[in-house]
């Protein structure tokens, strides 16, 4: 049994950020930090009054904590972890792109009066759910102990327990939209000899070689190397006060080769006498 900290370290980036987001977002509404309207995607507020971040803060909202907001949390924390983790296993770049096209998929959707939702991170979540489930089609999922049935099916039962539980259906069904819309274009349609139009863009690739989180296979990117770094300088010894540069084992081995052939001895063997010797009894 791992802690709640391995756990949350186990989770693979994207999933992770995505989560503890929303997460966030809700912790900011329980202490009334803001009024959830603010963040609600409005095209009129976006235009007239230039509220730019409506268009993006609307996707981190799962609603107040309730068993609804649980539920959504859990399905990210399930079958984003393990789409993350299967299919875009050391594909980050490529998982990051697929939230980013089902965001703006249901951006263009919402501008259909009747298709509009004021918060879409449910829409987002039930996307990655019908991606998952036709990536594992045949999979065994239990609803709560009672029916089981095969990963397919599993967006049109969790709908199905919206319309008993009396939740809202649109953000689901634009949100299966956005999934098939993505599958289609990257699974589908190439399978059938069409052309493989939904390639990660550049820009996406830069982001997540800066980040320095995840792997990306066959990046045109290299991987920023001072992602993550928090320090780089001069090092001291505590027992002495010679400064030497922070190197690696390879170089270390390479200097300690040549000073071991110019016969002088190596920095780095912790000796801290030298010189001539005495025995305590004798001459």
């Amino acid at each position: 049994m791992s802690t709640p900290a391995q756990y949350y370290r186990s989770l693979p980036p994207v999933s992770k950020l995505y989560g503890v987001a929303c997460l966030m977002t809700t912790s900011a509404l329980y202490f009334d930090l803001y009024d959830p309207w603010n963040i609600a995607l409005s095209y009129q507020d976006v235009f007239k009054r230039f509220q730019v971040w409506r268009l993006v803060s609307n996707f981190f909202f799962l609603g107040p904590f309730s068993p609804f907001f649980a539920v959504r949390l859990i399905m990210i924390a399930r079958y984003g972890v393990l789409l993350e983790r299967g299919p875009f296993d050391k594909r980050t770049a490529d998982y990051v792109w697929m939230l980013i096209f089902g965001a703006l998929s249901l951006l263009g959707m919402a501008v259909v009066p009747f298709l509009w939702t004021p918060f879409m991170a449910g829409s987002v979540v039930f996307m990655i759910v019908y991606v998952w489930s036709r990536e594992f089609p045949n999979a065994q999922i239990s609803i709560y102990g009672v029916v089981t049935l095969k990963g397919f099916y599993l967006p049109w039962a969790l709908l199905a327990l919206d319309v008993i539980f009396g939740a809202p259906l649109m953000e689901d069904i634009i949100g299966m939209v956005a999934g098939h819309l993505y599958y289609f274009l990257t699974v589908l349609h190439p399978l059938a000899g069409g052309r493989y139009v939904l390639k990660t863009p550049l820009w996406v690739h830069k982001i997540v070689a800066h980040w320095g989180e995840g792997i990306q296979v066959n990046s045109p990117v290299q991987r920023d190397p001072n992602a993550g770094v928090a320090f780089r300088g001069r090092s001291y010894r505590l027992n002495g006060n010679r400064a030497q540069t922070s190197t690696t084992p390879a170089e270390q081995q390479q200097q300690n080769q040549t000073n071991n052939s110019a016969g002088q001895p190596n920095s780095g063997d912790g000796v801290a006498f030298r010189g001539r010797s005495y025995r305590l009894i004798g001459h």
